[in-house]
């Protein structure tokens, strides 16, 4: 009986605080429910562009030979590891933090005491977001450096470019440095120069101090081809990367509001113009629609776009788009007689066309660009921007490279590098012996045919 009565008195008791409950509760104001949305949606954003790791993974690795696969899929995934531990221990404190100077931030380490916040989202949900580029601007270098690099050596570049290199270039623009406060603004809304270059830049002093592959290039400097050893992964790689994308640059908005669908519809246009564009220009080039062409085609439309998206029209992007798809087919070819070997095309891509898509905002912008009766001012300083950063990349990344080289070594021994990197620096094959067997051998010998594209890239 006193069971009962004592369960009864529970029951009244609960009910009688739900009762009063609406008394005491807030009910939650129009600015909340916004605030609590834009962060929600910058958060799934990041999700998707952190996603966009697997898509390098599978384009890199299926770009280039069965052989190094294990090692290409590690790499990548310590682009993200080593990335947020160095982002969040100093990388985010440079790039965000309110005190410091107009080249770099201090304060916020570890994301503690000074760390700043965008707007109205909260500092864990600013760093999520900014650590997903962060990785990004890593693992863009990957692809340049693949079939060749000690596994430890990479992962010492990986650390300084997320924690020094890329968060210093973020504070001139987005953490309020002396690119943000000229006179007119460098514009470069969600990061063709500021992720995709400095990754490009850095993948091109890579491939420099690397030198190239084994039998990439005759003694006379012609181009040999090393097949790829899986289009369909490059392919599906190239579908991953466009998904994420749309948490790329209608995320940079940083709000749930009316502006992300029209970004979204840029960016849609101008990476399906590139890829035509690539794809028609290989075909006259080379006499055939080539697959690995096509998706760099469409990866450079979305790199050029990238700076732009919230600042030109659909036509604007159109253009931008089909302009990227050109760019990177020549560029891959130049950068082949040069001889430096980029398996997968991640200067042209990054490097290239994000400074071209970033030129082309001052042309093409609604507001302030030249083709809409602005004036030159925008254009100036988008060229003060890009050059500045090529500058700075090209020296730091240059300075890192060469001393990871002279001390404690950057390229494995040739005997490594015709074997593959996955037994020797990871201790088992990428795939089984049997799906192994006729991929592992080095191609690009005497003899081969030479290459039509020059890489068979689009990272």
């Amino acid at each position: 009986m006193r069971r009962k009565i004592l369960i009864g008195g529970g029951v009244a008791a609960a009910a009688l605080l739900l009762g009063a409950a609406p008394a005491f509760a807030q009910e939650p104001t129009a600015t909340d429910v916004q605030v609590n949305l834009d962060n929600a949606y910058v958060l799934l954003s990041a999700v998707l562009v952190i996603f966009m790791q697997a898509g390098f993974a599978l384009v890199e690795a299926g770009l280039t030979r069965a052989k190094s696969v294990a090692n290409i899929m590690m790499k990548n995934l310590m682009d993200f590891c080593v990335g947020a531990l160095a982002f969040f221990a100093v990388g985010y404190a440079i790039a965000f933090g309110a005190d410091g100077n107009d080249f770099f931030g201090l304060g916020g380490w570890f994301l503690g005491d000074g760390a700043t916040q965008y707007g109205t989202l909260t500092v864990p949900v600013t760093f999520i977001f900014q650590v997903a580029f962060a990785a990004t601007a890593a693992t863009i270098v990957s692809g340049a450096m693949a079939e060749r690099t000690k596994f430890k050596s990479y992962v010492v570049y990986s650390l300084v470019i997320t924690a020094l290199i890329y968060p210093i270039v973020v504070h001139w623009n987005w953490g309020g440095g002396w690119l943000s406060q000229l006179s007119t603004p460098f514009v470069d809304f969600a990061g063709s120069t500021i992720v995709h270059s400095v990754g490009g830049w850095a993948a091109l002093m890579g491939a420099i101090v690397l030198g190239p592959r084994l039998g990439r290039y005759a003694e006379d400097g012609t181009p040999r081809a090393i097949p790829p050893h899986s289009i369909p992964y490059a392919v599906l790689g190239t579908f991953i990367l466009l998904v994420g994308w749309y948490g790329f640059n209608p995320g940079s908005e940083l709000a749930a509001d009316g502006a992300i669908g029209a970004i979204a519809v840029t960016t849609t246009l101008a990476g399906v113009a590139g890829a035509l564009t690539a794809m028609i220009t290989i075909w006259i080039k080379g006499g055939k629609p080539d697959v690995s062409m096509t998706a760099n085609g469409l990866l450079a439309g979305l790199v050029g776009i990238t700076a732009g998206c919230a600042a030109v029209s659909n036509v604007g992007a159109l253009v931008i788009g089909a302009l990227a798809g050109v760019i990177v087919v020549f560029s891959v070819f130049f950068f082949d007689k040069l001889k430096i070997d980029d398996p997968v095309g991640a200067i042209s891509v990054h490097g290239v066309c994000g400074a071209f898509g970033t030129l082309a905002v001052g042309f093409l912008a609604t507001e302030g660009g030249l083709l809409y009766g602005d004036g030159a001012d925008l254009l100036v300083t988008q060229v003060i921007g890009v050059v500045a950063v090529f500058a700075f990349v090209v020296v730091t990344s240059g300075l890192l490279f060469l001393g990871i080289k002279h001390t404690i070594g950057l390229r494995v021994s040739p005997e490594e590098e015709l074997e593959g990197l996955d037994f020797l620096e990871h201790g088992h094959a990428g795939y089984g012996p049997d799906l192994l067997m006729g991929h592992g051998m080095p191609t690009g010998v005497p003899g081969a045919e030479p290459a039509l594209t020059g890489t068979g890239g689009a990272k």
